[in-house]
């Protein structure tokens, strides 16, 4: 709250910094044209808040004014603020005292058309396009592990620092190799160019990340000059582009082989996670163990099968059959010589008994006798072999008589 005017004001009794910005702010509000206010200008640093109000900078070739919409004029707004409109807005001004700053209060927003650097933007976009150096088909992918990425960005940026946060977290084997350059004003765009130029002659460099924070389209302009898209899209090495906030979108951004919303998003793109790769690596070492067994396995019932065969075609196993082939054959032959033996001892006996039994000898045995011519010898079958009077030999079992026919009968 400002007060009286403090006339002997001094080193030994000065204002505070609240006083001071309460004096500004109570003349600020006193002036009624400032609090009733119509105001040209481009549009750019666009944000909205979780809450609902909506911030954004009003700026011409000469300066810049900060303003605010309150969640409550938004509802009611016929037209929302876009990055590069050129826009005419109604407000008051007014002091933010935390933040030491003047700014606009807009309740009321209308078109005025687009802004120069946005119509330059678009224009050099399309001729940029028509030429197909935005054609994703001669986009490369990145390498899947980098040895060493190149940054073309400003040592003492604060995207540099995420970057490099980033890399340490995810995956700290990579090398890092910095090709410093301005990020912003006339001396940014050729800066860059050349740096990308070091970093292509270069043969140990696999991605390059193009990196810089957030800002407005004049912060962020040299990421839209045609130098930069051109050396971006004649990279021989693949680019990443990280340039300003997830809604800021250069030239450089759609010249690049990848496209990230922020520094750190494009550390993240460019480089593999170690904790999913060490994941992976369990993974895949398991299914090593497990392969390598089921390998072993296989190959040890091959083995086995090898060594049951070659036991089975081994000379000695074959001789050993033969062996017993031969002690097979050897068995055979006796059994079926014995077999043969009885066979024709049975036969003999059988034709011993026939013999026998058609044996004279055995027939005169039983009683009866054999008679002969006796001047012949031959036997004497019927009585008309002989007449009274003829000599007989008589034969009986156990000797010869002699006899002389009386007559027959």
């Amino acid at each position: 709250m400002w007060n009286q005017p403090n006339l002997f004001a001094g080193p030994e009794n000065p204002y505070s910094v609240s006083e001071i910005t309460g004096r500004i702010r109570s003349l600020l509000e006193q002036d009624a044209i400032l609090q009733n206010l119509w105001v040209a200008g481009e549009v750019s640093n666009f944000t909205r808040a979780s809450s609902g109000h909506v911030y954004f900078t009003l700026k011409d070739a000469g300066a810049q004014l900060a303003c605010v919409i309150w969640r409550a004029q938004v509802q009611g707004l016929s037209l929302m603020p876009r990055f590069g409109d050129q826009i005419v807005v109604h407000g008051r001004l007014g002091v933010y005292e935390a933040g030491g700053r003047y700014q606009l209060y807009v309740d009321f927003v209308q078109p005025a058309g687009q802004g120069s650097l946005f119509q330059e933007y678009e224009r050099l976009k399309a001729r940029l396009e028509a030429e197909g150096l935005f054609n994703p088909a001669r986009k490369r992918p990145l390498p899947p592990y980098p040895h060493c990425i190149g940054i073309v960005t400003s040592p003492t940026a604060a995207a540099f620092r995420d970057v490099l946060n980033i890399l340490r977290r995810r995956y700290p084997l990579v090398r890092v190799l910095l090709a410093p350059t301005a990020v912003q004003g006339d001396a940014a765009p050729p800066q860059i160019v050349s740096a990308l130029a070091a970093l292509n002659a270069r043969e140990d460099v696999d991605v390059i990340l193009l990196v810089r924070g957030g800002g407005s389209l004049e912060d962020l302009w040299a990421f839209n000059d045609e130098r930069v898209a051109r050396a971006v899209a004649a990279s021989r090495i693949p680019v990443v582009s990280g340039v300003g906030h997830e809604t800021d979108f250069s030239l450089a951004d759609f010249a690049a082989d990848l496209r990230a919303p922020t520094p750190s998003a494009a550390a993240e793109l460019a480089t593999p996670d170690r904790e999913e790769l060490a994941s992976r690596l369990e993974s895949q070492s398991l299914q090593l163990d497990r392969n390598l067994s089921a390998a072993l396995a296989a190959r040890r019932d091959a083995v086995a099968r090898a060594t049951r065969a070659l036991t089975y075609l081994a000379p000695g196993a074959q001789l050993a059959n033969s062996r017993q082939h031969v002690d097979d054959l050897g068995a055979r032959i006796e059994r079926a010589w014995n077999s043969r033996q009885r066979f024709l001892r049975q036969r003999l006996a059988g034709l011993a008994a026939r013999l026998e039994a058609l044996n004279p000898h055995a027939v005169l045995g039983r009683g009866y006798a054999i008679a002969r011519h006796g001047a012949t010898g031959k036997i004497i079958t019927s009585v008309e072999q002989i007449t009274p009077g003829t000599l007989l030999r008589v034969e009986v079992q156990d000797g010869e008589l002699q006899a002389e026919v009386l007559k027959p009968t």
